[in-house]
């Protein structure tokens, strides 16, 4: 298979993205987090969520969510703050409010579950997504956006 290139991810609709994640090997998608796009990258899929926010499903759900993707430069990791409260979803620009959850997980992984190739639940039964804090909103947490689909 050829290298995947998402030098350009901006321009990708959700279902390109989850497409050209299924047909990667996790090495691939490793080393694409592990480069110099690994913040371009981040950036775009966070960015995206607001949008792809399902208010409908949220209920009165009010939370502070931390993602945190391993495999950075020098074994760092990058977290990304998102804030559900009164039907919206807000990225913030830095981490900086209590976590009601915080989950922690791969390159390969995180690029999985957000692109709708990868099962969080068995990821988490597995030991590939780590999730502290409340479990209940990390079971539903996939229910709350709209996922694209390979």
């Amino acid at each position: 298979m050829s290298e995947i290139d998402l030098s350009d991810y901006s321009s990708l609709d959700p279902q390109a993205f989850a497409q050209m994640v299924k047909s990667a090997s996790d090495a691939q998608l490793n080393e694409v987090l592990g480069g110099e796009l690994r913040g371009k990258i981040l950036d775009e899929i966070f960015g995206r969520m607001p949008a792809l926010f399902r208010p409908e499903r949220a209920g009165s759900t009010n939370a502070v969510i931390h993602w945190i993707i391993t495999g950075g430069a020098g074994g760092g990791s990058d977290t990304y703050e998102l804030t559900i409260a009164d039907g919206t979803c807000v990225l913030s620009p830095s981490p900086v409010k209590e976590p009601k959850l915080a989950i922690t997980v791969g390159p390969a992984d995180f690029l999985k579950v957000v692109s709708g190739n990868g099962n969080p639940v068995m990821m988490f039964m597995t030991g590939k997504l780590k999730a502290k804090g409340d479990l209940a909103l990390a079971a539903n947490i996939a229910n709350l956006f709209n996922i694209p689909k390979a």
